[in-house]
């Protein structure tokens, strides 16, 4: 397996390289999804976000799926949602999201707080892992990507996994125009 420049090995191999959440998710998906078919490559940490990212393991925009968390409230209760899009799009926050989510205004979660309730980094949010009461919306265009690459949790890795896989995520819904041309 490759991302981009990097050689990628079996992301169960080395849970080292993923937040807690995301390497026991990632072992209870056996079954579930191609688990054998997801890899993981080291990274430079000061490197995560995705356009140096790409720029420097010569990974194409088109093939990386960013996370975003988002909050809405509804009758005094924040609803979150994890967003999967390509990394040449922009998550539908306030149409299809807000709709989805069933309130008035959706925004992006405080940093501070998406960190919190994940137990991942900053960063490297991914949306295995996630908690389960989460729904995980991903855009159609991800989940029909032959190869995708997503956070691991941390800032200092990348998983590479069939975008197809995404869509069996516990609480994935896949939706078509979430990503707009950004």
């Amino acid at each position: 397996m490759r991302i981009g420049s990097l050689s990628a090995v079996p992301a169960l191999d080395r849970p080292d390289l993923l937040a807690t959440p995301v390497a026991a998710a990632l072992a209870g998906l056996a079954g579930k999804i191609p688990v054998d078919q997801v890899g993981i490559a080291e990274i430079d940490a000061a490197l995560a976000d995705t356009a140096a990212f790409c720029e420097r393991y010569a990974v194409l925009p088109g093939e990386s799926a960013n996370c975003v968390v988002v909050a809405g409230r509804r009758e005094g209760e924040t609803r979150y949602a994890a967003c999967m899009v390509l990394a040449t799009t922009r998550a539908d926050v306030n149409g299809l999201v807000r709709r989805e989510l069933g309130v008035r205004k959706a925004s992006f979660a405080a940093v501070d707080t998406a960190v919190a309730l994940t137990g991942m980094e900053y960063g490297g949010i991914t949306p295995i892992g996630l908690p389960a009461d989460w729904p995980v919306y991903v855009d159609a265009a991800v989940a029909e990507t032959g190869r995708v690459v997503i956070g691991s949790g941390v800032r200092r890795s990348k998983l590479t996994l069939p975008g197809a896989a995404l869509a069996c995520l516990p609480g994935a819904v896949v939706l078509q125009g979430l990503g707009r041309e950004a």
